[in-house]
């Protein structure tokens, strides 16, 4: 893995940098997060003092607290979210783009004195294992004490990271500010925040700037702002991959140990992948990471990778006994809850977690709540914040600093027409098509249509700090480089949303995902055979138990069926979504794509032949 980041411009000293801010803002008092449970206890405990906070009930939920946002700051705000590198062609058509002196400008009136009346909180944070060589650094400067909470559970912080940043370890700074000073006399609300919101990137120059939202993805900025859009930027010039994947680990019942890393667009089931319980008897699946992961060519020539994050922060609602057990489990006590509901006993609920809500709920709002009340009792967005720690299926080294090598990459959308429920990619320049290509159906399609599709390239559109094309051609790069070392993992395509005629669900999907996973891990085993497709290769007749998951032969055959006029069709909505890019895109996805069209326009659909 690369001992140590390129070079980028000269940073001032955290002291300088601190004081330069403390200048700007005004804060009444400057607080350094040292990373010491009594100094979190105690941020906690006046929280709850402030009203900012409630303690949930310890017999049902042991130190754990609800947190209710500002209604109008209860999700990430892509509108106002900018890449504001050098050049506008760096940033691409898929981001926001603001020249950066002039955004720097607009910023610096909006922070003075933004900070008047609060707290300055001073977060030296890790993303990855304190000295891993793939670990990076970061400090971030917030008035949000709900913030300072929030990143004690999903980062590494404190003293050990200051210690490595003095003795001159390169850091990423952070600047956050909910905007809203409190002058003499003036009453605090519970969560403070700003019509005004920008979430700003320097690529160049490694910086991060929020300001106006206190909600987790604009503000915990070690997360998407750091560990995607900036780390994003990191690894292109420094030969890694920063991705928005979960990682696991595969154990067969030979004992035999496997990894895989996964990207799904939101709304695709990654999380309820990561803590997969398998419904096949023998195979042990472990959690490694949920949300994010950062890969790099090893010493050994292979693809390694950590998750950088510490913890978990997962959306709530769908989340249930039936659709995630693991994830239930993982939440008995130690977890900031923000926007579920609160029951009359103290604890919380949300919709999803049991089938029937539980009577007197107080709503996301802090209203009273019934089932007739024609609105949901938690926010569709609304999340948990748990430490990785806890899961029950976490892999009891998910968090060496050296990482796990991969042997598998799956990208994922939620289809209900055209993508299989697996299929292998002939080589790396074809996995990268299939995660350049990932996307949602936002609408059913008609027999033989399209229905209106999301893109979402490796599920890193809203994440990704540079040009999408130019980040698909480091991709194809970085399978050049493991090419030449003989450690390319094989790539893969999953879609457990495929439906039928009449709508229904074709696959169960959950544990019974367990089935899919095991064929891929005996392909790269080179143990499963294969049948060629126009899309790729899927499993053999044979290779799966399809009928144990509950599936007849017609489900399964139409889990696979090849619809040509359909996916001709497709292939011209993904012309044109390509075509955005101009003439940045990478021949090699253009290739793919006509190559796709010439296996759909053969005379007959190709026969499936066996392959090894």
């Amino acid at each position: 893995m690369p001992a140590s980041p390129t070079p980028v411009a000269p940073v001032r000293s955290l002291d300088e940098w601190v004081a330069e801010n403390v200048e700007l803002l005004q804060p009444d008092r400057v607080v350094w997060i040292d990373g010491s449970r009594a100094q979190l206890d105690a941020l906690l405990h006046d929280m709850v003092e402030e009203g900012r906070i409630i303690r949930l009930n310890p017999e049902h939920r042991p130190y754990s607290f609800l947190a209710r946002s500002d209604p109008d700051d209860v999700a990430r705000v892509e509108a106002r979210t900018f890449i504001c590198s050098e050049r506008e062609e760096d940033a691409g058509p898929t981001n926001n783009w603001r020249e950066p002196e002039a955004m720097r400008e607009e910023l610096r009136g909006l922070f003075a004195g933004a900070m008047r009346g609060r707290t300055m909180y001073v977060l030296p944070f890790s993303m990855g294992p304190v000295g891993g060589a793939l670990s990076r650094y970061g400090v971030q400067l917030t008035d949000s004490a709900y913030v300072v909470a929030s990143m004690s559970i999903m980062t590494r912080v404190g003293d050990a990271v200051l210690e490595r940043i003095r003795a001159g370890a390169r850091w990423v700074p952070a600047l956050h500010s909910v905007g809203a000073p409190l002058e003499p006399g003036d009453e605090d609300v519970a969560w403070p925040s700003n019509p005004v919101k920008y979430i700003c990137h320097f690529p160049e120059t490694r910086e991060i700037v929020s300001f106006g939202s206190a909600y987790g993805g604009n503000a915990i900025l070690a997360k998407k702002s750091f560990a995607l859009r900036i780390a994003s930027v990191m690894a292109r010039d420094e030969g890694w991959l920063a991705e928005h994947m979960l990682l696991l680990r595969v154990t067969d019942p030979r004992g035999r140990r496997f990894h895989i890393a996964a990207a799904f667009p939101s709304a695709c089931g990654k999380t309820n992948f990561a803590m997969l319980r398998s419904a096949l008897p023998g195979w042990q699946v472990e959690t490694l990471g949920d949300d994010i992961a950062w890969l790099a060519p090893g010493s050994d020539g292979r693809l390694r990778a950590i998750n950088p994050e510490a913890g978990f922060f997962g959306v709530a609602p769908g989340t249930g006994p039936d659709t995630n057990p693991t994830a239930i489990d993982t939440l008995w006590g130690n977890t900031i809850f923000t926007n579920v509901a609160l029951r009359e006993d103290g604890d919380v609920w949300w919709e999803g977690l049991t089938k029937t809500p539980p009577a007197g709920l107080t709503d996301w709002r802090g209203e009273p709540w019934t089932p007739d009340a024609g609105r949901p009792a938690a926010h569709p967005n609304s999340r948990f914040t748990v430490a990785a720690s806890q899961c029950p299926s976490i892999a009891p080294d998910w968090d060496d600093p050296n990482g796990v090598p991969i042997d598998a990459i799956i990208f994922g959308g939620r289809r209900a027409t055209n993508v299989p429920l697996v299929v292998e990619a002939r080589d790396w320049e074809h996995g990268v098509f299939l995660g350049a290509t990932i996307a949602s159906e936002r609408t059913a399609a008609a027999e033989g249509e399209l229905g209106e599709l999301r893109r979402d390239p490796f599920a890193m559109l809203p994440f990704c700090g540079y040009n999408m094309a130019d980040y698909m051609q480091h991709w194809l790069d970085v399978g050049t480089r493991l090419r030449r070392t003989g450690g390319v993992p094989g790539v893969y395509q999953v879609n457990w949303f495929r439906k039928d005629a009449d709508g229904k669900w074709l696959w169960p999907g959950f544990g019974e995902n367990g089935r899919v996973l095991a064929w891929i891990v005996e392909r790269i085993a080179g143990e499963a055979p294969a049948s060629d497709t126009p899309l790729g290769r899927i499993p053999a007749v044979g290779t799966i138990d399809y009928r144990a998951a509950g599936v007849g032969d017609a489900d399964w055959q139409e889990l696979f069926r090849v619809d040509a006029p359909a996916l001709l069709a497709e292939a011209d909505d993904t012309e044109a979504f390509l075509d955005r890019f101009g003439d940045k895109l990478p021949e090699a996805v253009r290739r793919q794509l006509a190559a796709l069209r010439e296996r759909l326009g053969a005379p007959r659909r190709a026969g499936k032949k066996a392959v090894a």
